[in-house]
């Protein structure tokens, strides 16, 4: 980056600078690690030859510290998808159970939210449309940060709630269910490349208006792009050169016009993976009474601490369906 030349396209040195950020966010944390590893050995000496209370004590505390950041380094490099390292758009739905789903569905997205700011990302409300009475009727987050997605992307699922509800008078026990579903974010801006080779181009004499220049020579230009089979014209200019350059523009437009047709087709096939938000398909339980239990289907992960866990800690749920979506088991 430093050498002669290399801001003569700054479109491509822009393109450089991120992808160099972001390697260097998987580099930098492991040579940190390294180094801090290497002091805390030669620290661990000297307390063999001089022991010291107050600096064993600061010694095993710090260990602690390398072996958290150690195997939160190693749960990232589980984030092997194409889309892992982007942000996410997450939505949450109620379910069946009415009321009690439209509460639950909103202690959800609180949860999210919770998850989100615990990890430093930038969270964006893009729509919340409130229930009549309590809860939401959905809820859409864009979750803004490297590997958002890549984490998030574990929630995706019916999630199912037990608890006594607060809507009911005789204090029964209800059961409660809300979809959740999550969408990697997407560059506003697509880069369309079209190949000379698939362009056939056209010439012919202007028609219309535009005075006896324009009508007396081959100034018109027509594009078709053949693997598309999309055809644009320009006749606007008595120069050809000029003409070309509008057609192209007007090429562009339909091709990323296509290029947004083809992202909401996936869109909509992802969309069709949907479950029936109702019995038989949660991936979890979150049992608030008679005792007090998550429990992921997926792992058979169980935490007791329920509102540890809607407060946003759900890392050990993340982190177990990482290691068997790669293989490397789950936590039992």
């Amino acid at each position: 980056m430093a050498g002669s030349g290399f801001w003569d396209n700054q479109d491509q040195a822009r393109e450089v600078i991120v992808e160099s950020n972001r390697l260097k966010s998987w580099v930098d944390p492991w040579k940190e690690l390294d180094e801090k590893s290497s002091e805390l050995v030669e620290l661990g000496t000297l307390l063999e030859a001089e022991s010291d209370d107050d600096l064993e004590a600061e010694w095993l505390a710090e260990i602690g510290e390398v072996e958290r950041r150690s195997e939160a380094l190693e749960v990232r490099t589980m984030l092997q998808g194409s889309d892992d390292h982007r942000g996410a758009l997450l939505t949450v739905h109620p379910g069946a159970g009415g009321l009690e789903s439209q509460d639950w569905a909103e202690m959800l997205t609180r949860m999210y939210m919770r998850w989100a700011e615990r990890h430093g990302y930038s969270v964006n409300v893009l729509d919340l449309q409130p229930a009549e009475e309590a809860g939401i009727k959905s809820a859409t987050l864009e979750v803004s940060g490297d590997d958002a997605y890549g984490y998030l992307k574990a929630e995706k699922g019916v999630h199912r709630l037990v608890r006594i509800s607060p809507f009911d008078a005789q204090s029964r026990r209800h059961t409660s269910f809300a979809s959740v579903f999550v969408y990697p974010e997407v560059d506003d801006t697509i880069e369309i490349e079209i190949d000379d080779s698939d362009l056939r181009v056209d010439t012919f004499r202007a028609s219309g208006a535009g005075g006896q220049h324009v009508n007396k020579t081959d100034s018109a230009i027509r594009i078709t792009h053949i693997p598309t089979g999309i055809v644009v014209s320009c006749q606007q200019e008595r120069s050809q050169h000029k003409n070309r350059a509008t057609a192209m523009k007007m090429l562009k437009a339909g091709l990323y016009e296509r290029a947004l047709e083809e992202r909401e087709k996936e869109k909509a096939e992802l969309e069709s993976t949907k479950t029936e938000i109702g019995w038989g398909n949660q991936i979890r339980s979150y049992v608030f009474q008679p005792y007090t239990m998550v429990n992921d289907h997926r792992t058979e992960l169980k935490v007791g601490d329920v509102s540890k866990v809607m407060d946003g800690d759900l890392d050990p749920f993340i982190e177990a369906y990482l290691k068997q979506s790669t293989g490397q088991g789950a936590a039992k």
